[in-house]
């Protein structure tokens, strides 16, 4: 129809200046068709003459343009073609140029009017002779279909919760500027973040304050970061920092330190006074990786670091660290077989009754026998377990092997098995332990459950329901690593507990004279005692620690002065010899000793010398490069230790030019200060 009429502007005359009456009937109709699409919607129309000047476009259209009029103006110099859509091979004046047509290519104004979009497509009018007339062509609003898009762009790069960055966007970032610091040889540096006790507030206070807290720490963390980084949030409690031209180890050491005392500090949420805290990882570009996955990777080995650590520190990365990764990779690839294959077997340490030295028990204690690298400590290979997933076929082994042979060995010696926080999590673990008696036929009485103070960190209705069914068939419970955790009297209260075994940190040293460790450990046997339960101390190694334990009412006695943990064999061949324990620990408690090559000055009735001291213990130290001769024993002397202090002590011994020299009083290896310089004569 518009081919007819040769375009919209002769539509609009022929109105004005009727002379055919079936042309203008037809002509009105065409001009109420092109009056709806341009009144009722997005849809608008636009021709231009011969020479690429238009003659017609729609008023709303002319109005969005905000110029006076349109016609004779190029379409070019109204709308500019968007050059970032791939729709857009040509240009709009190549088509009007070479008069071809074109379909929905994306324009904006050209004319400095506000944002605005349109699709426009057009054609050429030639007469029935082949003339060539201009243009005709429509166009429609996209104006708000584009900023759809954008919004929808803008949510995908950014975390609905916190409003911070996501993890796509921060990759993307990532790259972005690797590329550019690239090619001006500046630093880039990545920290990963990571909230401690974040899960213990999800689970005990709900998911609803959890993401209020999220949002807290998203607010805290841009303050801290301010200008100098993009912060994101990767998911859960995860969270990044993209730092650009930032390569001095100690500002980012001081950022880090900010990071973590801003986290940390408590939040108020719904009432609820919190209290977590943070780890960062950071890698640095190039040194620690020249792309975004490197990079990351290292940042997160870091970051692992830093919660091996303790947690609530930042570490850099360090290239021992992959080296380290790869090294648990490795592990935990044979950790997969080491069950299937025999390479576990489970030793025996003896727990001795303190008041006739007879073994009422035996700790199961899991070994790996590597068929490679040999013995690999329960330290390096449990951890991983406890990540990859394989710690509760490996403890419900463990748990059917010890209760299997305790079956061989004397009705009253019991076993005690220790059950991780992800066992005790487990609802069906009260089946495994009821099965493992089953199956071995020991008397629930004989097993012993080892639980550590971590399985209170979650501490909830479930907890409280494991330790009911547990105690329901009998067995026994044992708090293991007591004093090493949070010591909470609440819990000691509730839970079901037959046994405290004290940590090895407080019974080492215990036996020193000046050492509090021993008054600590009476006031947990007190409590105990108080509480019905019985007590163990372990780590146990010297002689006369077996008599202060005895002493301080410690009921049982583990650690080395009574041997390492043995096999099943060998257990079964102490029954038959009576299960009486002998110690073969040393006899006295060592006190911590300093190895060095010191000079220092000794005096001895008024005469100085030059010595120099090899060994050095808060209760002496010894020495050579002096000789003796008579008695020796109980003589007066004094030694430099440090920089012009003189300690007082007296001789024990002198053999082959060396001496040992007890203080009167005990010293603080801590607070020594550099060793003295050497006077010599001349």
């Amino acid at each position: 129809m518009i081919r007819s009429f040769r375009g919209i502007g002769n539509l609009r005359r022929l109105a004005a200046d009727p002379s055919d009456a079936d042309e203008l009937r037809r002509g009105e109709q065409a001009l109420r068709m092109i009056d709806a699409v341009e009144e009722g919607g997005s849809g608008w129309f636009w021709q231009t003459d011969g020479e690429g000047r238009l003659t017609y476009l729609s008023d709303k259209v002319v109005r969005q343009l905000g110029v006076d009029r349109a016609t004779g103006l190029p379409v070019t110099a109204l709308f500019q073609i968007d050059s970032e859509r791939p729709d857009t091979e040509r240009t709009l004046g190549f088509h009007l140029s070479s008069r071809t047509s074109f379909a929905e290519y994306t324009v904006r104004p050209a004319t400095g009017a506000p944002e605005r979009w349109w699709s426009i497509s057009g054609r050429p009018l030639f007469d029935e002779q082949g003339v060539f007339h201009g243009f005709v062509g429509w166009g429609s609003d996209l104006t708000e279909k584009r900023r759809s898009e954008a919004e929808i762009a803008r949510l995908a790069m950014f975390d609905a919760l916190t409003g911070l960055a996501n993890r796509q966007r921060m990759r993307l970032s990532l790259d972005q500027t690797l590329a550019q610091t690239a090619r001006s040889y500046r630093a880039v540096a990545l920290m990963l973040l990571d909230l401690d006790r974040f899960k213990t507030v999800n689970d005990t206070l709900g998911h609803q304050v959890g993401d209020e807290l999220l949002k807290q720490v998203g607010q805290r963390l841009v303050r801290t970061v301010g200008e100098h980084g993009l912060v994101g949030r990767l998911g859960g409690d995860e969270f990044k920092v993209i730092l650009p031209s930032a390569s001095n180890r100690e500002r980012l050491s001081e950022l880090a330190g900010n990071i973590i005392i801003a986290l940390s500090q408590p939040y108020v949420v719904k009432g609820s006074s919190i209290s977590i805290g943070c780890s960062v990882g950071i890698a640095v570009a190039p040194d620690d990786g020249g792309d975004a996955e490197t990079l990351t990777r290292n940042a997160d080995l870091a970051l692992y670091a830093a919660k091996g650590d303790g947690r609530g520190t930042h570490r850099f990365y360090r290239e021992e660290m992959l080296a380290g990764a790869q090294n648990r990779k490795q592990l935990e690839d044979d950790l997969r077989v080491a069950l299937s294959g025999g390479q576990f077997h489970v030793a025996y340490q003896p727990l001795v009754s303190t008041s006739d030295a007879r073994v009422t028990g035996y700790e199961a204690l899991l070994r790996w026998e590597h068929p490679i690298r040999g013995a690999i400590s329960p330290a390096d290979f449990i951890p991983i377990a406890e990540d990859c997933g394989m710690i509760e076929a490996i403890g419900e082994w463990v748990l059917r092997t010890a209760t299997s042979d305790a079956a061989q060995w004397p009705s009253d010696v019991r076993v005690a098995v220790n059950v991780s926080p992800i066992q005790f999590a487990n609802p069906a673990l009260p089946t495994l332990v009821a099965n493992a008696l089953v199956q071995s036929g020991i008397a629930p009485q004989r097993l012993e459950l080892e639980i550590t103070e971590s399985v209170f960190l979650n501490e909830s209705a479930s907890s409280e329901a494991m330790f009911a069914s547990l105690k329901a068939l009998g067995v026994r419970l044992s708090l293991d690593d007591f004093g090493t955790g949070y010591s909470s009297l609440g819990y000691l209260r509730k839970a079901p507990f037959d046994k405290i075994k004290i940590d090895q940190s407080f019974v080492r040293g215990a036996a020193v004279a000046g050492n509090r460790n021993a008054a600590i450990i009476k006031a947990i046997v007190t409590l105990a005692d108080t509480l019905g339960m019985e007590t163990t101390a372990e780590g146990v190694e010297t002689q006369d620690e077996i008599a202060l334990i005895r002493e301080l009412g410690c009921t049982h006695i583990q650690g080395w002065v009574y041997g390492k943990a043995i096999r099943h064999g060998e257990v079964l061949a102490r029954a038959d010899e009576g299960h009486t324990a002998t110690p073969v620990g040393h006899r006295t408690s060592r006190p911590q000793r300093s190895k060095m090559l010191r000079w220092a000055t000794l005096e001895i009735g008024g005469s100085r010398g030059e010595v120099r001291i090899r060994n050095l213990s808060t209760t002496g130290a010894m020495i050579d490069g002096v000789e003796f001769s008579g008695e020796i024993d109980g003589t007066t002397v004094r030694i430099e230790v440090g920089e012009g202090r003189m300690v007082s002590g007296v001789l024990r011994w002198a053999v082959n030019g060396q001496a040992g020299v007890e203080f009167l009083e005990p010293i603080n290896l801590d607070r020594l200060g550099p060793p003295p310089k050497v006077r010599r004569a001349g």
